[in-house]
């Protein structure tokens, strides 16, 4: 029984009304969500609590203490989650990460259907699962190209390189006088241990994260008589408990990058033991090696084809055999072909750089291939059931895992040319990295001026808004008097605000011209086996210029934009205005459970859902009362999440109050299958007691846009922002533009919980159904 019950029978606290408020991106303190220095915390640890006022702590017991009860109003409670994503700066280097975590975001962009088992969803998992394993394959090669290509190979095995690099001299052969180490073969086996720790990192990280978040078991309970059987995406037992398929995809990545580094080592020295002369034994063991590994990779294809996500269910069975066995044979294999590399072979000597060309154009073309394929898969399935609303009619995912596989490239290119140019220095000591990378760095000077041609369109576009939003403003505060420069400025704001809708155009026309200029590059480096400035000789002399500098200026930009990079991450773990400005990205690609890449950061919200779910249904059992579940921002999000967790019995004491929500605008936009139409339709009809309050102003925040009659009983029309168009005896200080933030601050807030309260009174009414 959850609701109060009349009479003497009634529990303490039935009266009473909760206000549980979610925070949003860029966290904050619970003293500043209570609007009170004295703040108590009544549940939780130092990552993710629920704070209450002092004065509020017994409110349930005693309905005569509290401010909250004095005025009338539900008493506040806060969820403060924002340690979940935030801290130190060190935490910054989870953007190394963030092509992993760009192609995870593109399996949950899959279109909305009518049935979820058909096998066009499971191929579409399929081919993210298998990009993401590329991605992996591809960071551990950009690692081997450092260590055992260009520095333990080319640079120790050249006399000029080794001179000016000391701390190289055991390995090179002319310094040390043909040492121990100074053989190829030895001097591979030990610079294999840094791609070889750098994979006992990922998994260490990834396995730690695990303990963490998705070892966080969601609360398990019955399924009620009224309850759809067939429940939204959110809503299901196992949606937020991923450990097995975790589990089974780390093991398998970690196999992955093993094997890759046990390739880079054991062809290395295969490819010399075949060459004429040789011997017999050496040759063969070369062969079986060789043979060994294509077994490895086999197997660890079929653990990344063979099962996908288990929602439907809450899945505590772990593939233990699986987990223990499959790293330990990896880890037998490389250590195998580390001991048939280092074999003493005196004649071999490192002339030349090794061929990675074949390994990075192959990973390249792998990557094209899956993305079209996907394009295909998710065209399929958008037109078996199309939404208006979707990102780029479906095509979102493999535009976003195009873009993955691309800062993939860029960063793995990017670490290549600047560690060969320090190696190198300014002279011609080695021949540098694979040619495929060098062309890869040529094609992004091209791509800065298509995204400075989109920039331009968006100021244009900015422009042309702003002066159409001058007329509404004017409208908006008839029968004020009409300043030019405050119009001004809340139509710029406004037009700013828009420009959140024209992201689709962006990715889009940005993905497919990184599909073109990359399958560009791969044409031209296997074509021509030359650097563009090579493949250019002979032609005009402009050409060769603009081939010249697109290389120079390609390469330049990767180093500094790797830099930069890694600042602005750290500065938005540090600087709270930063965090604010691009902490939204960063919170929408971890609030999704890894699906398809194991190394991605880890979601948040494993631990955040179910939080909050033991929090509603155990407060609701305990009095009876009735809670306001309050989300700004991306708390709307968690917030939605967690009523979609909850039974019909509790659900029902629940009303929902999302404000600044990107629930419609970005997630269900971008995300269709688990927030289109239908399903945020499903979560007006469960919880019944819902309202969304947005303003033109908010970047983030829009309304829900639900059909039919649920539209207007959800969103509130667009709040008035600034309060006041000019000084009034109200305001007698010019009003802020509070754009996202502080809706708290409109009057219209109170009244809006004030009359969800009201509807959910002592008899609560039946969810009612919309057309």
């Amino acid at each position: 029984m959850t609701g109060g019950t009349s009479g003497g029978g009634r529990r303490p606290g039935a009266d009473t009304a909760l206000e549980l408020l979610v925070h949003g991106v860029g966290g904050t303190t619970p003293q500043e969500m209570l609007n009170d220095p004295r703040t108590v915390r009544i549940t939780g640890d130092d990552t993710a609590a629920v704070f209450r006022r002092a004065d509020d702590v017994e409110a349930e017991h005693d309905t005569a203490r509290g401010p909250a009860a004095r005025r009338g109003e539900p008493v506040p409670e806060a969820y403060v989650w924002c340690n979940l994503t935030s801290g130190n700066g060190s935490r910054a280097l989870w953007l190394l990460l963030l092509p992993f975590m760009v192609v995870n975001l593109a399996h949950w962009m899959r279109p909305s259907v009518r049935d979820n088992r058909t096998p066009a969803v499971r191929l579409y998992g399929l081919l993210v699962r298998l990009a993401g394993l590329t991605l992996t394959v591809l960071l551990v090669a950009a690692v081997c190209e450092v260590a055992l290509d260009l520095t333990a190979w080319q640079c120790a095995g050249t006399r000029a390189c080794a001179e000016d690099h000391s701390w190289l001299g055991f390995l090179s052969p002319a310094l040390s006088h043909d040492s121990w180490w100074s053989q190829p073969g030895r001097r591979l086996a030990l610079a294999a241990l840094l791609p070889a720790l750098l994979t006992g990192l990922l998994w260490y990280l990834s396995h730690r994260t695990w303990n963490a978040y998705e070892s966080q078991r969601p609360r398990e309970r019955e399924t009620e008589p009224d309850e759809a059987e067939n429940r939204a995406g959110l809503g299901r037992p196992g949606f937020w408990y991923g450990r097995r398929l975790v589990a089974r995809l780390r093991v398998a990545h970690t196999a992955a990058g093993l094997l890759t580094i046990a390739a880079a080592v054991g062809t290395a020295a295969a490819r010399h033991d075949r060459e004429p002369g040789g011997p017999a034994v050496l040759e063969a063991l070369g062969l079986l090696l060789t043979a060994t590994l294509a077994v490895g990779a086999g197997v660890v294809l079929w653990v990344v084809c063979s099962r996908g996500r288990s929602e439907r269910r809450l899945d505590r069975h772990l593939d233990r055999a699986l987990v223990r066995l499959l790293p330990l044979g990896s880890v037998a294999l490389l250590a195998l072909a580390l001991v048939y590399a280092g074999w003493s072979r005196p004649g071999w000597r490192s002339d030349h750089g090794l061929p990675g060309d074949t390994a990075f154009g192959t990973v390249t073309l792998v990557q094209g291939l899956l993305v079209l394929a996907l394009c295909v898969v998710a065209h399929l399935l958008y037109r078996g059931h199309p939404e208006p609303r979707t990102a780029m009619r479906g095509l979102a995912g493999p535009a976003v895992a195009m873009l993955a596989c691309a800062l993939g490239g860029v960063m793995s290119g990017g670490v290549s040319q600047r560690v060969a140019d320090w190696l190198d220095g300014t002279g011609d000591t080695i021949e540098g990295p694979p040619v495929l990378l060098t062309w890869q760095a040529s094609v992004i000077p091209p791509l800065l001026l298509v995204l400075l041609a989109l920039v331009g369109w968006l100021a244009r576009r900015t422009l042309q808004l702003r002066r159409t939003e001058s007329v509404a403003v004017d409208r908006a505060y008839e029968g004020e008097a009409k300043d030019p420069g405050t119009t001004r400025r809340i139509a710029s704001v406004r037009a700013m605000a828009s420009l959140t809708d024209r992201a689709p155009r962006i990715i889009g026309i940005s993905s497919v011209v990184t599909l073109v200029l990359g399958g560009l590059a791969l044409a031209g480096a296997l074509s021509t086996g030359e650097t563009p400035a090579g493949a250019a000789d002979g032609a005009a002399p402009f050409v060769r210029g603009a081939a010249e500098t697109a290389q120079a200026l390609g390469s330049w930009l990767i180093g500094v934009g790797f830099i930069l990079f890694v600042t602005w991450g750290r500065r938005a773990y540090k600087d709270p205005t930063a965090r604010r400005t691009i902490g939204i990205l960063w919170d929408v690609g971890t609030f999704w459970p890894r699906a398809a890449h194991p190394f991605a950061p880890p979601c948040y919200a494993e631990r955040a859902v179910p939080d909050l779910t033991w929090r509603i249904a155990g407060w609701i059992r305990a009095t009876g009362g009735r809670l306001v579940l309050s989300g700004h921002s991306q708390g709307s999000v968690l917030a939605a999440a967690a009523a979609w967790q909850l039974e019909p019995s509790i659900r029902r004491r629940v009303a929902l109050l999302t404000y600044g929500s990107p629930l419609e605008r970005l997630y269900g936009r971008w995300f269709p299958a688990h927030f289109g139409p239908a399903a945020l339709s499903d979560l007006h009809r469960d919880v019944d007691c819902w309202r969304n309050l947005y303003r033109a102003t908010d970047p983030i925040g829009g309304p829900m846009r639900l059909p039919g009659a649920c539209g207007p009983e959800v969103d509130h029309e667009a709040l008035e922002d600034p309060l006041a168009y000019g000084r009034t005896e109200r305001h007698p200080l010019p009003a802020p533009i509070l754009g996202h933030s502080d809706y708290q601050a409109d009057p219209l807030f109170a009244e809006e919980r004030r009359t969800l309260l009201g509807r959910l009174g002592t008899d609560v009414p039946a969810p009612r159904a919309c057309d």
